[in-house]
């Protein structure tokens, strides 16, 4: 295949760089096994941005975003920048990324690897076999909404104001990419809000609702509120398929979602755009994990999040499912392996750090691809 499609790496702060090399390790094996080549622009992002230019993402980052096919993101933040100032902080680089490149889909899968049952904090009955996909708003609702900010009153004290604010549009289309992905996987989709108590949340089930009754009738939709969605996923997680839910919800109930698996380590997330007329979208694919700084510089980082979030990237940005899948199952014969990187150590397996568990699944590859 030639080597058209652009990739823009950011591998941020903390255990990001950390993880991204042994990302870099299997693109360098597709090159060489595969003749899929990228073309690889890489960038600052983060608190590695401030230090060096004193933004978080410079103007030329969002630039070459824009021009990527698809973005390969780490993690950003950590401690020696919580005095940058709430306006200047690490994790605003991703909020503009979102906002300029429109990503407003992020897909959260949860899995449970069969290797890795024991690895949760769940019994192993109630999630073996667990594949379950979140899909979270993300370009809207409270994080987004306005008016917000923190206002001193007439009386001295402050207060704090933040807005949930959703459009019909907004919920249409990201019910759609949660509908679509429901078709091609059990048919099952359930939408999540607090349509009870928040008139945001009422207009989320109404919308959703009349979609589904519109054009997705071969797919079985349900609703829950959200708290009554975090008590099943503890419950009985597999009765879940595909969930669709707003920007908070869905950031406290996909972080629930993936304790499920026994470790932030394992999950990797997509963040999709609006496709064109051409069917190119924009797209950022990233760890869920965060920057990890009491484990940053130790070479003990999980970096199969990182992996499979570029699987991931094979997958939605460029439809190369048969690479996503190799690269998937090479992951979890590392772990069959027994192979553990610390956050997912077991009994009787072998404690590895990030570079040799990288070096584990590029002979995984060998293997698979022999």
């Amino acid at each position: 295949m030639p080597a058209n499609k652009k990739l823009l790496v950011l591998p941020g702060d903390g255990i990001g760089p950390e993880v991204m090399r042994e990302v870099r390790r299997v693109i360098n094996w597709m090159d060489r096994r595969r003749a899929v080549s990228f073309d690889i622009t890489e960038d600052l992002v983060g608190g590695a941005s401030i230090d060096a230019h004193g933004v978080p993402i410079t103007e030329r980052a969002l630039q070459r975003a824009l021009e990527a096919d698809a973005v390969l993101f780490g993690a950003v933040g950590g401690p020696q920048w919580n005095a940058a100032g709430f306006d200047k902080r690490p994790e605003l680089a991703i909020l503009r990324l979102r906002g300029e490149l429109g990503l407003f889909a992020n897909l959260r899968p949860a899995i449970v690897y069969g290797p890795l049952v024991e690895a949760s904090t769940l019994k192993a009955e109630v999630v073996r076999g667990l594949n379950l996909m979140i899909v979270r708003e993300s370009t809207g609702g409270i994080y987004f909404g306005s008016p917000r900010g923190i206002e001193t009153l007439p009386d001295g004290t402050r207060r704090g104001i933040n807005t949930e604010v959703y459009t019909t549009p907004e919920i249409e289309r990201v019910a759609r990419v949660a509908f679509e992905l429901a078709r091609k996987r059990q048919s099952r989709l359930c939408s999540v809000e607090k349509s009870n108590v928040m008139e945001s949340g009422l207009l989320w089930r109404q919308t959703v609702q009349a979609l589904g009754d519109d054009e997705y009738p071969d797919v079985a939709l349900s609703h829950l509120y959200a708290d009554n969605c975090a008590m099943q996923l503890v419950r009985n997680p597999r009765q879940f398929d595909v969930i669709v839910t707003s920007n908070l919800f869905g950031d406290l109930l996909s972080d629930l979602a993936s304790m499920l698996t026994g470790s932030l380590g394992m999950l990797p997330s997509a963040t999709l755009g609006q496709p064109d007329a051409t069917g190119r979208r924009h797209a950022l694919y990233e760890p869920i994990h965060g920057s990890a700084p009491d484990i940053a510089g130790k070479g003990v980082a999980n970096p199969l999040a990182q992996i499979l979030s570029f699987a991931m990237l094979l997958r939605y940005s460029f439809g190369m499912e048969e690479d996503a899948v190799l690269i998937e199952r090479a992951c979890v014969n590392v772990l069959a392996n027994g192979l553990r990187t610390p956050d997912i150590m077991a009994p009787d397996c072998a404690k590895v750090g990030t570079q040799v568990m990288g070096e584990a699944v590029e002979r995984e590859l060998d293997k698979l691809a022999a």
